[in-house]
């Protein structure tokens, strides 16, 4: 789960939520959409392109450490 989130603003026309999603973190982020429309009700009513000046919290994912595993070996 995320512990942090970032205001955004919409500044331009045509943007959606995914694409703002792309640009900040230039990365699939499974799950964060879906985040993102969950924490910030109707944010989903105003259409699948956000209008200027549109506010809303995304939240930042906290990255894992990544676990280092031992090899298996078969023979």
């Amino acid at each position: 789960m995320t512990d942090v989130s970032e205001t955004v603003t919409i500044e331009g026309e045509g943007l959606t939520v995914s694409l703002i999603v792309w640009r900040r973190f230039h990365w699939p982020m499974p799950g964060l959409v879906e985040q993102i429309y969950d924490l910030n009700l109707g944010l989903a009513d105003l259409g699948q392109t956000l209008p200027v000046g549109t506010r809303f919290e995304m939240p930042i994912p906290i990255p894992r450490a990544q676990q280092v595993l031992d090899p298996i070996r078969l023979w």
